[in-house]
């Protein structure tokens, strides 16, 4: 997965979340678990789902417990071992998903990578990102890494990222503490990351460039979007 087509999705859910009633709100975590779920057509294991998401099994249960009680996901037991709990998708959630994607889809501005995207292929993007977990740490330093143009302000990341303007600014002191951003001597002369800093982005974004999203059977694909506007010479 290219790393702006990342950054692209990462940035669109961001502002559908703040949009989201505080108590509906879902972490991206979250809703990767839903677009797990959906894409699989099945129930799967809450085992399966954490060692996908690479989590400790008190983060999932405490995210599969927020989608329980939001009604997104029933849970119940899996074959003759009870302590194998399932996790499926219900009819609330599947529309939820729905709504989600479609909704991240129109902040994905033109020009922007995915822009053309459907909602139903922005599910297995989220789905297969779902792999990798990114704080907002990660993704300040992604965005920087990014950055061609030399220093940035917290202004310019949070438009970047779509996250609120305080966690952005919390989360580049916690970088600036770590050594891995270097403020200016003034407000004006911006944030730029350290060789540090440089180092632990591409890590990041080396592990963001394994992620491959599946694409349809060949004989069930349809041209996408983008490709009928390439085909129509736009």
């Amino acid at each position: 997965m290219d790393l702006r087509e990342y950054m692209s999705v990462r940035r669109a859910y961001n502002l559908v979340r703040q949009s989201q009633p505080a108590r509906d709100r879902l972490t991206f975590e979250e809703f990767a678990v839903l677009c797990r779920l959906q894409v699989a057509g099945e129930p799967l294991k809450t085992s399966a789902i954490a060692e996908y998401q690479g989590a400790l099994r008190p983060t999932m249960t405490h995210r599969t417990n927020h989608l329980e009680e939001l009604g997104l996901i029933s849970r119940g037991e899996g074959g003759r071992d009870r302590r194998n709990v399932v996790c499926a998708v219900t009819p609330k959630g599947a529309l939820h998903v729905e709504e989600l994607s479609s909704l991240t889809c129109k902040e994905i501005l033109p020009g922007q990578p995915l822009s053309r995207t459907q909602p139903e292929r922005i599910v297995k993007y989220v789905d297969a990102m779902g792999s990798v977990f990114a704080k907002a740490g990660d993704l300040v330093l992604l965005a920087m890494y990014l950055e061609d143009s030399g220093p940035v302000t917290i202004t310019g990341l949070v438009d970047e990222l779509g996250l609120l303007q305080p966690t952005v600014s919390m989360s580049v002191s916690s970088l600036v503490a770590e050594g891995l951003i270097g403020r200016g001597p003034s407000r004006a002369s911006g944030l730029s990351l350290t060789p540090q800093g440089s180092v632990r982005a591409s890590e990041v974004a080396a592990r963001i460039g394994e992620i491959v999203v599946k694409r349809r059977p060949r004989g069930q694909r349809q041209a996408e979007p983008e490709q009928v506007a390439e085909q129509a010479g736009e």
